[in-house]
């Protein structure tokens, strides 16, 4: 019997949770470094199952099956595309840095503070979240994959609720209850939508008697299973809702701003660039694969609530004066292109989508973290605290100025590659979606430069003149993701090698090709 190797990508963060969680609570640090050394050898299993993937191999490679739930027909049943393989490894990459950034977000608080923040227990969370979002990622068992989507839940509630950013002008009570609010609102958003989602699971195993993707993808290829038009159309939706919570796309994005304003930085990057990711890449997964004619029917209506989310999420982006809601805006706007690319059903578009998705999971890693050290340093989220600051500390203000470029998809640097391919994409198949999203780009300029030039131009506010540059812990979470977004940005050729077999893949599922260029025919 082969080695289990996703298995093993996903249940040694689990298992490294359940160790971190057991370490005894005057060894905090000691809890620390089992968490970074845990996160660190998964990285090494999410590089493994990438050299052993062949993009020009099976669709779905690496497979495990194994019979679970008999009785229910369920399975355990695990397998990659390209898709996947590139997500899990963005995760992977991540949460080492998101561990190094937060390495004392949750020590104890100054003596005599009535609350205790358990340092195991936040770093547990996070290693728990990794095991819950890789396994998303690899399974291809419809009801493995609804469990572990929802259990993700369970810890990022408490990480927004119980860990939440010490920068609050109001005092600790009332940041407790902003924090309780924040952590309430993003789950009963997400129950929502996967008890929406529950119903369509039941409702898809009684159509196809089987939970197994390949299964039902197969039957519905070779015309053994045949779907009511009404029926796949319900059942797309109840997907597609929980998705579409998850992404999140307007107008369900309202948890994003309160979860990413309260919780850490660390936390912020966790939910944004990892956990959300889940909801656009089961949009390709399954909405696609399961439900082609359905995913047909809804693109112009998912079309028009991407580019309003895209126009919408930039314009709030522009009115905020909280550094970390202007982020969550800005990502927000930032779905929107994903989810368009998803939906404009063109290679281009597909491929600019899943690219994007790591993309943005490195740009907005990259701002998050810096933003999140300057406002450790400051004590303050509020963008009018701030002034001058590139004078007093100008790695922290050149590594912010990098990673605010990455998210205005400057030439040059990640995403816009990405952005690029979504928006030719789009205007080949939707050319007036394609020219009214082009109306973001110069938001997310707007946006982007006003904030840089509130915080760290001008003249220096005595509040800011003491204050240090990156420590030599902060370089090292920072510099591995600029090199990333350059990297990229010039040479994308190594994801997008990955990534285009599965999209043509997806794209063959719900028969379409990309449209002919019009070309005037030579005289």
């Amino acid at each position: 019997m082969s080695f289990p190797l996703l298995t093993a990508t996903a249940a040694l963060p689990a298992l490294g949770a359940v160790a971190t969680a057991a370490v005894p609570a005057a060894q905090r640090t000691a809890a620390k470094w089992l968490a970074l050394l845990v996160s660190l050898a998964t990285l090494a299993l999410a590089v493994t199952v990438l050299v052993r993937f062949d993009p020009d191999g099976e669709r779905y490679q690496l497979t495990e099956n194994h019979a679970w739930i008999r009785d229910f027909g369920v399975r355990y049943e695990l397998g990659v595309d390209g898709l996947a393989v590139a997500l899990i490894a963005l995760t992977a990459l991540l949460i080492p840095f998101i561990i190094l950034a937060g390495w004392h977000d949750a020590d104890p608080l100054e003596t005599g503070s009535r609350r205790w923040r358990p340092t195991q227990g936040f770093f547990a969370l996070i290693l728990a979240v990794e095991a819950m979002v890789v396994i998303s990622f690899e399974a291809t068992d419809v009801f493995v994959f609804y469990i572990f989507f929802e259990a993700m839940l369970i810890p990022m509630y408490f990480l927004i609720g119980g860990f939440g950013d010490r920068a609050h002008a109001h005092g600790e009570e009332t940041a407790a209850t902003q924090r309780s609010y924040a952590a309430v609102k993003f789950l009963l958003y997400n129950l929502a939508g996967g008890l929406i989602m529950l119903a369509a699971v039941i409702g898809l195993y009684v159509v196809s008697g089987t939970f197994s993707l390949t299964e039902i993808a197969d039957a519905r290829a070779n015309g053994t299973l045949h779907m009511a038009t009404s029926t796949e159309r319900w059942l797309f939706l109840g997907f597609f809702f929980a998705f579409a919570v998850k992404a999140p796309l307007w107008p369900l994005h309202t948890w994003l701003p309160n979860a990413m304003q309260e919780a850490t930085a660390p936390v912020a990057v966790l939910i944004t660039a990892v956990v959300d990711k889940v909801g656009t890449f089961a949009m390709l997964r399954f909405c696609l694969q399961l439900f082609p004619e359905a995913s047909k029917w809804a693109t112009p209506v998912v079309l028009v609530l991407a580019v309003i989310s895209i126009i919408y999420g930039a314009l709030l982006a522009v009115g905020q004066r909280d550094i970390k809601r202007l982020v969550a805006y800005a990502s927000i706007s930032h779905f929107g292109f994903i989810i368009m690319g998803v939906f404009a059903m063109t290679s281009q578009g597909q491929s600019g989508a899943t690219l994007y998705m790591v993309n943005h999971g490195i740009s907005t890693a990259a701002l998050m973290l810096v933003a999140g050290f300057l406002i450790s340093r400051r004590g303050s989220r509020l963008i009018a605290d701030y002034g001058g600051v590139q004078k007093v500390a100008p790695v922290l203000a050149g590594t912010f100025l990098i990673g605010g470029l990455a998210t205005l998809s400057l030439p040059g640097l990640a995403p816009f590659v990405s952005e690029f391919l979504v928006l030719v994409g789009t205007f080949t198949r939707y050319p007036v979606i394609g020219i009214i999203a082009t109306f973001g780009i110069v938001l997310a300029a707007l946006y982007t430069l006003v904030l840089y030039q509130r915080t760290m131009t001008g003249p220096v506010k005595p509040e800011v003149s003491a204050m240090p540059d990156l420590r030599a812990r902060e370089v090292l979470v920072v510099a591995p993701l600029i090199v990333l977004l350059i990297f990229l940005g010039v040479y994308p050729k190594p994801v997008t090698d990955i990534v285009d077999p599965a999209v043509k893949q997806t794209l063959s599922d719900v028969h379409k090709k990309d449209p002919r260029p019009e070309v005037e025919a030579a005289k």
